[in-house]
């Protein structure tokens, strides 16, 4: 048995900025990790499967946020804006206009006067009912589902007004390398400061009580401390005993257990398409669209795959799908051939190709069904109504022994990014310290 201070279960961003915090603090620390890999949602390819680089997970650093890119700055990681033209496709055309939604100030003037907290979609059918309102209905169907990944039925209407009015869209970056350059950096320092990083672990049970707690993994290996923290994706704290990546609590914890179950957890499916070419910066996308669209960043539609991406400002010939929500929650059993013939005539359908001719002109795929995996069980958190509640009883530690730490438990409008991991990991290793 491995006798340490403390325990880390899951080596995401939370658990490494906490191990991170620990062992630079002279903790002994020991991080356990079911992947033959860290950086659990965060997964880069760097010339892998045939991709240059790519991110199967987290892409984006969603505005300046501090504790993302003082990071990199410690890591002398630069990063790059990926803000870039935003496209849609409607009716059968492609332009670059009219995004605004007609009706959204009037969503944000009545929002901003809702005095009790209720889902978005139960707000929408109260305050924005009959056909008149179809419209700005679907865009906020869209926007929750997509960009958030949530159940408009249980997400927040509260937590998505907060949302809404502190983007920052014109701040979106990039980092060079991808977030698994990121990822190295925290899992170095751990090293360095005395940390171990144990891959291919996977914790089925935790037996505790006040100041002492025994680890048991799936191969029948036992590790104890006196505290652990449990940075485990909020999709596998919720998932049943039965499942994989689950892990069980000797004796339970009611109380945490039900304020899990409370807080939203999307789905989400990402497609990776790589072209020999980049045809939608060809002649003929330029006739269909009336224009170039070689600063094309984002493109939006009603398809089946609704949303795409490239890698502008570097013209590359990737392209990246996004189906988010309810959508990809009932995709989370598709095979990925029938997902990557869904992708080929939704973007056929957009830019006007037959089915066979990008099939052709297709060099290599990926498809990560987040929702699927065992050891993630989704895409990333979000506001229910009962989650300002259930967060304050997680970020409470349990007899100074058990601690949660995650994106799910950050308390500002980004919840649900890389930012929130981080921020999260990193106070609740303060925490452990002081405790």
């Amino acid at each position: 048995m491995s006798n340490t201070d403390i325990l880390i279960i899951g080596a995401g961003a939370a658990g490494l900025m906490a191990a991170r915090t620990l062992a630079k603090a002279g903790k002994k620390v020991i991080v356990l990790e079911a992947r033959d890999r860290c950086g659990g949602r965060i997964h880069t390819l760097n010339h892998q499967s045939f991709f240059g680089n790519a991110e199967l997970g987290a892409e984006f650093v969603h505005g300046d946020l501090p504790v993302t890119l003082d990071i990199l700055k410690q890591a002398g990681i630069p990063y790059y804006s990926a803000s870039a033209e935003m496209w849609r496709y409607k009716n059968g055309h492609l332009n670059n206009e009219g995004f605004f939604t007609q009706d959204w100030e009037l969503l944000i003037k009545r929002l901003n006067k809702l005095e009790e907290d209720i889902n978005i979609d139960k707000f929408l059918q109260k305050e924005f009912s009959g056909d008149k309102y179809q419209e700005l209905r679907d865009s906020v169907w869209k926007f929750a589902s997509g960009y958030d990944t949530a159940d408009p039925h249980k997400a927040s209407a509260f937590a998505l007004r907060k949302e809404w009015q502190s983007e920052d869209t014109d701040a979106q970056h990039r980092i060079k390398g991808g977030y698994g350059a990121m990822i190295k950096y925290l899992e170095e320092e751990c090293k360095k400061y005395g940390g171990f990083i144990y891959l291919n672990t996977v914790v089925k049970e935790i037996h505790w009580q006040p100041g002492n707690v025994k680890v048991a993994t799936a191969e029948g290996t036992f590790y104890e401390a006196r505290q652990v923290l449990i940075a485990l994706p909020l999709g596998v704290l919720q998932e049943v005993e039965a499942e994989k990546g689950t892990v069980v609590f000797y004796p339970p914890v009611p109380e945490q257990s039900k304020a899990i179950q409370s807080m939203g957890f999307g789905a989400v499916i990402k497609i990776l398409l790589e072209f020999d070419e980049l045809f939608w910066e060809d002649k003929f996308a330029e006739e269909l669209a009336g224009r170039s669209l070689k600063n094309m960043g984002y493109l939006f539609s009603d398809e089946e795959i609704p949303t795409w991406w490239t890698q502008t400002p570097q013209h590359s010939p990737v392209l990246t799908g996004w189906i988010g929500g309810s959508a990809a929650a009932n995709k989370k059993h598709t095979p990925d051939e029938e997902i990557l013939k869904q992708s080929l005539q939704s973007l056929g359908k957009i830019f006007n190709r037959k089915f066979d001719e990008l099939k052709d002109k297709l060099l290599a795929f990926k498809i990560v069904n987040w929702t699927a995996e065992p050891f993630t069980c989704g895409s990333y958190a979000y506001d229910t109504i009962a989650s300002p509640v259930s967060r304050k009883a997680l970020n409470t530690p349990v007899n100074d022994t058990l601690f949660f730490a995650g994106d799910y438990l950050y308390e500002g409008p980004i919840m649900g990014t890389v930012e929130a991991a981080l921020t999260s990991g990193k106070e609740m290793a303060e925490k452990m310290i002081k405790a």
